[in-house]
């Protein structure tokens, strides 16, 4: 039996063109596995509409977004969906950043009772707000670099109250911080400050992208590592890559830019810290009750051998830079088999859905 496996892309979110560029590759991915699945792409217009799947495929041939206003002409169209999202079997959500990974989709797709890849409305909620995260980590007891959050309100307010928020930041994480909107991924809106007006001015333009917001401590001499993370209720560990790069940060140009970036699989790192991190990453994602997929990114200080949590990543990109299913590939999984796998752990998943009990 041939199953239909819808591939949500697109989105209303700034990491639109990325979820393109991952589309496309799990498209191929679901077509190496022969007859087995059958795609059918639906592409979410920048002011979300959805497209057919004719229009969509021709999103993931060409590669660009199809040109539209930020919010529809008709508003209704937002509630009429393609006939043939009915006949899906299993839905594949790509769609990264606010709206896509947040939870959003995640409870439409619930709503309408077919499984779908990834982790339910409490884990991707959880995993994409950093602030939510981190208080989740911290309740199981993760270590982690030193924060304070902030909402848009006070970054706005009158000019008694910002300097007194910015005051506390500087007292309880100090410089060099990075700021970062709480509610998006692949680094948009995130600045490393290393003075109080780059401080001011980070923190404005985070409150355009997000009302929250979360301030995090600089550490120096660090590796920054990746752990994948696949399963459900029993998931495992991939092997531990590592990010080198010449940019100040790992930033968006950084992130989707070949070569900016160096993956170093597997991370050169000690049998007890691989170790270590692999069962860190497994106790993250289970913290956040994520499902079929993660990427968990760490700190590593070798001078005092101390392992922080950075964040999970509940919907990690899939393009060809991705460091997800190239940890994947390095621990044995080959990119078709990858895609697979998550398929049916969603389809193992989906059982509860029509049957909660």
């Amino acid at each position: 039996m041939t199953l239909k496996v819808g591939l949500l892309f697109g989105g209303r979110s700034g990491e639109h063109e990325v979820s393109i560029r991952s589309a496309g590759a799990i498209a191929q991915g679901l077509a190496a596995n022969g007859s087995q699945y059958r795609c059918v792409p639906f592409y979410i217009r920048k002011d979300g509409i959805w497209a057919s799947p004719k229009e969509s495929a021709q999103v993931l041939e060409t590669t660009a977004p199809l040109t539209c206003d930020d919010t529809p002409s008709d508003t209704t169209q937002l509630w009429q969906f393609p006939s043939e999202a009915a006949t899906v079997d299993v839905w594949f959500p790509i769609l990264h950043g606010p709206n896509g990974e947040d939870g959003c989709i995640q409870g439409l797709l619930q709503l309408m009772q077919v499984p779908y890849v990834g982790g339910g409305v409490l884990g991707s909620a959880v995993g994409m707000d950093k602030i939510a995260m981190k208080t989740a980590f911290a309740q199981e007891g993760l270590s982690q670099v030193t924060y304070a959050s902030i909402t848009r309100e006070e970054v706005w307010s009158n000019p008694c109250i910002f300097p007194k928020a910015c005051d506390a930041i500087e007292a309880k994480v100090g410089y060099p911080c990075f700021v970062k909107p709480a509610n998006l991924g692949s680094s948009v809106g995130i600045a490393k400050v290393r003075t109080r007006q780059e401080l001011e001015d980070a923190l404005d333009n985070a409150a355009t992208f997000d009302r929250r917001i979360i301030i995090e401590a600089g550490v120096a001499n660090v590796q920054e590592v990746e752990c994948a993370v696949l399963g459900n209720d029993n998931p495992k560990a991939s092997v531990i890559g590592e990010i080198t790069f010449e940019s100040d940060f790992y930033d968006y140009e950084t992130k989707y830019t070949d070569g900016a970036a160096q993956l170093i699989i597997p991370a050169k790192l000690s049998e007890s810290v691989v170790g270590r991190i692999q069962e860190l990453a497994i106790a993250a994602f289970k913290a956040v009750d994520a499902a079929g997929l993660s990427r968990v990114d760490f700190f590593y200080q070798p001078d005092t051998d101390e392992i922080f949590i950075n964040e999970i990543n509940t919907l990690p990109g899939f393009t060809a830079l991705s460091m997800y299913p190239k940890l994947w590939e390095a621990s044995g999984i080959e990119f078709p088999e990858l895609v697979h796998q998550i398929v049916q752990l969603a389809l193992e998943r989906g059982k509860s859905i029509k049957d909660p009990s």
